[in-house]
């Protein structure tokens, strides 16, 4: 993984040696983002029927508030179920550090979750101990990319469980 450094901004590509053709190619932040900012839009305009699925895997949007900012922050992720809660899983790609989304959480567990076109307010939690193995492994199952992911980063890649509030 190589850095690069414009004035401020820090930008992380990642080489990917396992693409499905054999060749590696770089991720940028800028250009992750603007990527999750398109597919979160066509998911919200299109109520869900564009954007739900992505590697076999359903798809919602999480809107979190800033840490820093106090906007309101929209990505796309990928998500398991366990009833009437959603498990994320805050790998962002396997960079070195955590996504936005993530420590936004952290600052401010209160967040909203998209499924399909239906807006539901729900609260954070991290899991860990054994809920974090038990949810790592069903993760890892619904997409292999996740063990990639952690082979790549010095971090352990969070899992956060999102609960309805009632």
């Amino acid at each position: 993984m190589a850095t690069r450094g414009r004035g401020n901004h820090r930008q992380e590509i990642l080489t990917h040696s396992s693409s499905p053709i054999g060749h590696t190619y770089g991720v940028r932040d800028a250009t992750a983002r603007r990527l999750s900012r398109l597919h979160a839009a066509l998911y919200r305009t299109t109520r869900g029927r564009v954007g739900k699925r992505l590697v076999a895997n359903d798809m919602l949007l999480l809107t979190t508030r800033g840490r820093r900012s106090d906007k309101t922050h929209t990505v796309p992720l990928l998500y398991l179920s366990d009833g009437e809660a959603v498990v994320v899983i805050a790998s962002w790609g396997g960079r070195d550090y955590d996504p936005d989304w993530y420590l936004n959480l952290l600052a401010r567990p209160a967040a909203t979750v998209d499924l399909g076109g239906t807006s539901r307010p729900v609260m954070a939690r991290i899991a860990d101990g054994e809920e974090r193995v038990i949810w790592w492994r069903r993760a890892q199952q619904a997409y292999r990319g996740y063990q990639a992911y952690q082979r790549r980063t010095r971090r352990e890649i969070p899992i956060v469980i999102l609960e309805p509030i009632t």
